[in-house]
């Protein structure tokens, strides 16, 4: 072989040593950082963080020169932009801006932000200047919070305005905004230089600042007010605030308002229109106000803030359906969902945020052990888990699906009804880097990275199906959840992948928002026609989570705290004062939650490939979620004319270096240069689902049959196969086995005809259904289940009669109510939902006993019909029980019997007639040989030693038709919770609990060969199986007349179980 080495090289007469090795390692010091191409240096970081700076003031002393007093900036017209008085349903407007200056509200705690990164060689620190100087602005305005003469302003005596305003935007944006702004001004939040020392100063206490303005609390004293005038709003049946409140005149549009109950005073108005106030909020506006009261109460002692959001939060939770999944729209009376489609986005968005982030805030403070579930931080986090597992396994589509991503699904199934995302939901990657969830954080990140980079924005919303933009929603009015999400990505793993998305970011939007007045929105993304709007959220959010990506070195980025930012991006925390030590001794009131899935620890990020140095741009699905974003649809840049140009040598904010912007058109790697691209270059293999549709024919004399489908607690039962259609899915799924968890392959029905299904629904057919169909069709396959079975048992009613009980007409009234009426309770077992009395007397054929006690009851509700005209009980009953067959060495099998009928009738008797129940567990007595010559079955609890020392406890005889055939071991609860949590189940648990209902049972282990009780072989080895029930079922084989067996059927495809197919 040629040697590849260099071409000349002298004899080692000695050892290169070190120096040898020194020259290698600067050859790929040289060689890494030549990678540092796309990378970015402090300087230029440094250079970024200044742009962002200048965004902010632009917009922000727009503000304060053509709108302020006003909410908000309309920056195409120079204006403030108001209430719109002449049209109240204009809530677009009118739910946001309550006549309070909400920009400053919005911007102070940005303001705070940037005073600690203030600019090198300025003298003066502009931005902390401009925050006491807009503190002192909202009180000029709005007073002191105070009851005499410096409570009242220039436009209103704290916020006694004739508003009508939404709860959850005047909370986050008003209350937040002022709670935060008051937090950094007395020092509990951290501005870099800024010292908050109270002394007395003329008699008052407080903190000092320029031109002798004293600052003591008159923030929080404004919040404060702020806030009681919300509370008229929380008092519904429900729990749930009503979504509006007038902050002046408080709820009199709610007719059932308790407000507004008194006939006199109460005012029930009506809208303008002639219809009531409409009674619909959100799961994101009633759940999302935990952080900011929970503030306010701590800070001022009125609990009763804390105590409103956590029942509005709760309220909210409570009502989850049984996929684990919350709602958007909820009636705030009735508690009803408004809506049945679900998602991560617009409407429920910050409820998932709150949950996970009170966990934080509400760390190390002191409650009430008795009311810890409602109280505690645990509480808050088993919530959020419990979220995220839903939203996991129902919302989150893999990478199956081309590129990970979320759709929105039906609230109650879990199936797909739109595939739809929006802006709103880019804040999740956020939420889910903060609680450790770093891979699903950094993969669905990819997407909306994909889509900014296709369209300068992201549209309000997009569809994963089509590529384009959903329902002409093409708008960005500058959100900052995407933002935001790329500034928590880029603290958790330090990659420089998301400082240049960052800088991307802020291209676009220098080169597509300014205007000489402000910052505009876009209307139309594609187009980049702009709105004339400045949202607050814009200098309150965007801007300063731009800034603190670009400001590493940032006090809140390396603060070791306990402090979260609100929904509306305002930090919040709970002063160091107020935090006293939790007891750790758990009382038994205590809120216990379950054990987490995963350790509270934070994971590492993602390590660089060799020679590279972002490990995100490195991912072999990069490209992936470029496809899935229709990249290759982007248009082509044609000119580079922008009318900000002739602006350029007056506003720092924008540079003609913006113009020509590196993100769209060739930001790195999502477009690169055709020349740097192998000619036989390809990205890595997407991930195919493997999917098929099943169609069955149109069976003849058959028409269209609209009952052929019917839904049921846990899925469809199908009546009718005629021209059925089985759209499944392969993929991955978990077995329980013996109690323990299995990863297998397995078919999923996804689809029923055109009915979609859930994750966790059931197709449920009947064995007479698919009786006629071909048992060995490959597509279809009919497969004994060779775990489970039902042991189908004739006995006749436990005893109820009570002579004490009160008169018969009595006795059979309850007898009638408790009674069911239906003649299905056999799909009980199989996990349906059907309304069934739990009692052992309402089993087998219910029909039959109900309208025969009704009889009785017309009988003695009549005195002209004698008493001997009462018909006769029936003597026997039907009744079935779930079981398992043994596995191991020792396992036999059943008995050659035919399977039974679940009905009972008099010329189909059961196989066996002599049953024997043997009270005690068997392990240290044995059966005598009369025993099982002469009985045919043999019933032994379960429990005080192993399976096969049970069976050696039987002697050897020789086989007949009335011997003993079949051995059934009763198992007791005790026995068939042993792996659950004691604590109560998980999400998680809960869905292999609906696995157990199928297979409720782990299979008895026969772990060696039977013996008899002198130790040989035994020639005929015992059938067993085993059986749930305790002593019910003891009681039920005590008074059995016959036993036999039916066998359990499931559906093969290609070799693959479809295991979602249940047949009854």
């Amino acid at each position: 072989m040629q040697s590849t080495g260099w071409p000349f090289r002298r004899p080692a007469d000695k050892p290169a040593g070190a120096s040898f090795q020194l020259i290698w390692l600067c050859i790929l010091l040289v060689a890494f950082c030549t990678t540092r191409g796309h990378c970015m240096t402090d300087e230029a970081i440094q250079h970024l963080r200044q742009e962002t700076r200048d965004i902010f003031y632009h917009g922000y002393d727009s503000y304060m020169r053509y709108a302020f007093p006003e909410d908000e900036l309309r920056p195409l017209s120079c204006a403030p932009l108001t209430r719109d008085r002449e049209n109240p349903a204009h809530i677009e407007v009118n739910d946001v801006l309550g006549n309070y200056s909400l920009t400053l509200i919005d911007s102070l705690s940005t303001l705070a932000i940037l005073a600690s990164s203030p600019p090198m060689n300025r003298g003066r620190n502009k931005s902390l200047q401009d925050f006491q100087d807009g503190i002192i602005s909202l009180v000029e305005y709005y007073g002191d919070g105070t009851n005499g003469p410096n409570g009242q302003g220039k436009r209103a005596r704290g916020f006694d305005l004739d508003s009508k305003v939404q709860i959850f935007e005047t909370v986050i944006r008003g209350v937040g905004g002022l709670l935060s702004a008051h937090l950094f001004a007395i020092g509990e939040l951290p501005i870099r230089g800024y010292e908050a020392k109270v002394q007395e100063t003329h008699g008052r206490r407080g903190i000092l600042w320029r031109d002798g303005f004293v600052y003591d609390g008159q923030l929080l004293r404004l919040a404060l007010d702020l806030g009681k005038r919300l509370l008229p709003a929380f008092h519904t049946p429900t729990g749930l605030p009503y979504p509006r409140v007038n902050l002046r005149h408080g709820v009199p549009f709610y007719a059932n308002s308790p407000y507004n109950a008194d006939p006199e005073r109460g005012q029930c108005q009506k809208s303008s229109s002639g219809n009531l106030e409409i009674t619909e909020t959100c799961s994101a506006g009633a759940g999302s106000l935990v952080l900011e009261f929970s503030t306010l109460s701590r800070l001022t002692g009125d609990g009763r803030f804390e105590k409103a959001a956590k029942e509005a939060f709760w309220a909210v939770w409570s009502r989850r359906s049984s996929s684990g999944l919350i709602g958007s729209g909820i009636d705030s009376e009735t508690g009803q969902w408004v809506t049945p489609y679900t998602g991560i986005g617009a409407g429920i968005d910050s409820f998932f945020e709150y949950a996970f982030k009170s966990h934080i805030l509400l760390s190390g403070l002191p409650y009430d052990p008795a009311h810890a579930d409602f109280h505690s931080p645990e509480a808050f986090l088993s919530a959020w888990e419990d979220a995220h597992e839903g939203i996991k396994r129902h919302v989150y589509r893999s990478a199956a699906y081309q590129h990970p991503h979320y759709i929105q699904v039906d609230l109650y199934t879990g199936a797909m009804r739109a595939f739809w995302i929006d802006s709103l939901s880019a804040y999740y990657q956020g939420l889910l880097t903060l609680a450790g969830h770093l891979d699903e954080a950094i993969e669905t990140h990819l997407l909306y990275t994909a889509l900014w980079t296709r369209y300068s924005a992201l549209p309000e919303r997009w569809s994963t199906a089509s590529g384009t933009i959903e329902s002409g929603l093409r708008w960005w009015g500058g959100r900052p959840e995407f933002i935001e999400s790329t500034w928590y990505l880029y603290r958790a793993t330090q990659d420089p992948w998301y400082l240049h998305v960052g800088e991307m970011t802020l291209r676009d939007i220098k080169r597509r928002c300014w205007t000489k007045c402000g910052w505009a929105g876009l209307q139309d993304v594609r187009t980049g026609e702009q709105s004339d709007r400045m949202e607050s959220f814009f200098l309150g959010e965007t801007a300063k989570y731009l800034f603190l990506l670009f400001d590493p070195t940032h006090p809140l980025n390396t603060l070791d705290a306990p402090f979260v930012f609100t929904t509306e991006g305002h930090p919040l925390i709970i002063p160091r004062r107020l935090r006293q030590p939790q007891s750790r001794k758990r009382t038994k009131n205590t809120f216990n939650p379950e054990e987490h899935p995963t350790p509270a620890i934070c994971p590492l990020p993602p390590q660089p490939v060799p020679f590279s140095v972002s490990a995100t741009a490195a991912r072999q699905d990069l490209f992936h979620a470029a496809s899935l974003a229709r990249l290759h649809l982007m248009p082509s840049l044609d000119t580079l004319e922008s009318p900000l140009t002739e602006f350029n040598a007056d506003h720092p904010s924008i540079s003609v270096s913006d113009v020509r912007s590196p993100s769209n058109y060739t930001y790195y790697p999502w477009t690169l240069p055709p020349e740097l691209i192998p000619p036989n270059a390809t990205s890595s293999k997407m991930a195919v689902r493997s999917t098929f549709d099943l169609s069955f024919p149109n069976l003849p004399n058959t028409v269209l049959n609209v009952g052929a489908l019917q839904r049921v607690g846990e899925g469809i039962l199908v009546n009718s196969m005629s021209g059925l259609r089985l759209g499944m899915i392969r993929e991955p799924d978990e077995i329980i086995t013996d109690g323990e968890v299995s990863i297998d392959e397995r078919f999923r029905i996804y689809a029923i005809s055109n009915v979609a299904l859930g994750r966790d629904e059931k197709v449920f057919m009947s064995r007479e259904l698919v009786d006629s169909f071909n048992p060995v069709d490959p597509f279809f396959t009919r497969t004994r289940d060779i775990q489970t079975l039902d042991l189908v048992i004739d006995a006749p009613p436990p005893s109820t009669s009570n002579s004490d009980s009160g008169p018969p007409s009595d006795i059979l009234d309850a007898a009638l109510a408790n009674s069911s009426i239906t003649n299905i309770e056999f799909l009980t077992d199989f996990g349906l939902d059907f309304d069934l009395s739990s009692t052992p007397t309402s089993s087998g054929d219910p029909s039959y006993l109900s309208s025969f006690l009704q009889s009785i009851q017309n009988i003695l509700s009549s005195p002209t019909v004698p008493l001997s005209s009462m018909p006769s009980p029936p003597p026997i009953k039907r009744y079935h029980v779930s079981g398992t067959l043994p596995t191991g060495a020792g396992a036999a099998p059943l008995p050659d019997v035919p399977d039974v009928d679940l009905t009972f009738a008099v010329d189909s008797p059961l196989a066996w007639h002599s049953i024997y129940v043997h009270n005690s567990p068997l392990c240290h007595d044995r059966l005598t040989l009369d025993v099982v010559r002469e009985y045919q079955v043999v019933v032994i609890p379960r429990g005080g030693c192993s399976f096969s020392a049970k069976l050696r406890n039987i002697p050897a005889y020789a086989p007949h038709g009335s011997s003993l055939q079949l051995v059934v071991v009763v198992s007791y609860p005790e026995h068939e919770t042993d792996f659950l949590a004691e604590e109560g189940p998980s999400m998680r648990e809960q869905r292999r609990q609906l696995k157990r209902e199928v297979n409720p049972l782990v299979q008895p282990l026969l772990d060696e060969q039977q013996y008899t009780p002198s130790g040989l072989p035994r020639p005929h080895a015992l059938p067993m199986i085993m059986v749930g029930g305790g002593d019910e079922t003891m009681a039920l084989l005590r008074r059995a007349r016959g036993v036999g067996v039916r066998r359990r059927w499931f559906f093969l495809s290609q070799g693959v179980r479809i295991g979602n197919l249940i047949v009854l």
